[in-house]
């Protein structure tokens, strides 16, 4: 018996969904991001509005005075969605247990200079309350926002904070113990150097415009805090004590830094957007900056002493660069 065996090429009749069709064209095939997030969100059919809100509708561009002709507009550069943001996540997840793994098999923990192992206790571990606060505040944006392309990143944005503040209790735990966890909650509570920026988070938590808690979260807080704690505080920890801390705070650089690709690119598509919102971008950068500065001023002071202060400004206009090469004139 002889068998032939033929290769048959079927045609689509169609590339993607008639939606994204009519976004992109008929004969451009989409990929799987433009198709996970392009008019998502529902926009009828809400026969109700919020008996919580009654002056907005469930979904509202409106919430915030920011105007686009399509928050679609606003996509990531990176192009996560559901399946590639777990697996982006799930490698740098990899490698930071095989850092936090290698610490702790080799002992280096238990070798860490006293002085070092001190600053790092006391400067690192309040900050997982920050984070905390970040991760509430990535829910609300993605509660509030408007447009799949925007929300679903920032939810993203706030899971990866819990992350953090996770990864900053086992720091706690692994060169410390569990008492260093409720010293550095007291500090956060009540300690002198933590309250300007304890207010802040909890001034955050209060606005009601998302994209303005965007700017002063996303844009400036995270930007001169990051900067400050994970540059210029790691790099003097290295200087003095080896890499041991950098290896424990290596996830929240590598994420800082991919993060910064999807921030820069949404402030830099809405200041594009019209004049309007150049100018009220820049007003909530300047107001926010400022508040930033004055919060994290007796925090670097007491990182890194008398040179605190120009680690902080060095980690500022970093963000002021950003935002200034994203259109804005800080």
């Amino acid at each position: 018996m002889q068998i032939d065996l033929r290769t048959v090429s079927i045609t689509p009749l169609r590339q993607t969904y008639d939606h994204i069709a009519a976004r992109l064209g008929a004969d451009k095939q989409a990929s799987r991001y433009i198709e996970a997030t392009m008019d998502v969100q529902a926009q009828a059919n809400f026969h109700y509005r919020p008996t919580w809100d009654p002056g907005h509708k469930l979904h509202d561009a409106a919430r915030t005075a920011i105007v686009m002709r399509d928050w679609y507009a606003l996509k990531d550069p990176r192009q996560l969605y559901y399946g590639t943001y777990t697996q982006a996540r799930a490698r740098m997840q990899e490698t930071a247990e095989a850092d936090f793994d290698f610490v702790e098999s080799r002992g280096l923990a238990d070798r860490l200079d006293d002085t070092a192992r001190r600053k790092a206790l006391d400067f690192y571990v309040p900050l997982r309350h920050v984070a905390w606060g970040a991760n509430m505040n990535g829910a609300y944006q993605c509660a509030y926002g408007y447009g799949t392309a925007i929300t679903q990143p920032c939810l993203y944005a706030g899971m990866d904070q819990l992350g953090i503040a996770q990864y900053l209790t086992r720091l706690g735990l692994l060169i410390g113990d569990q008492d260093e966890l409720k010293a550095g909650k007291q500090a956060w509570l009540e300690a002198p150097a933590w309250q300007p920026l304890r207010r802040l988070v909890e001034d955050t938590w209060v606005l009601k415009d998302w994209f303005e808690l965007y700017v002063a979260q996303n844009v400036m807080l995270d930007g001169a805090l990051f900067g400050l704690a994970y540059k210029e505080v790691d790099a003097v920890l290295s200087g003095q004590a080896g890499p041991t801390v950098s290896m424990l705070t290596r996830f929240q650089a590598e994420w800082f830094q991919d993060a910064c690709k999807w921030v820069d690119a949404v402030i830099k598509t809405a200041a594009a957007e019209s004049d309007a919102n150049r100018a009220l971008l820049n007003q909530w950068v300047a107001h926010w900056r400022g508040r930033v500065q004055e919060a994290l001023t007796p925090v670097a002071q007491l990182a890194l002493g008398d040179a605190g202060a120009q680690a902080l400004e060095r980690s500022i206009g970093a963000v002021d660069a950003r935002m200034n090469k994203a259109g804005l004139s800080v």
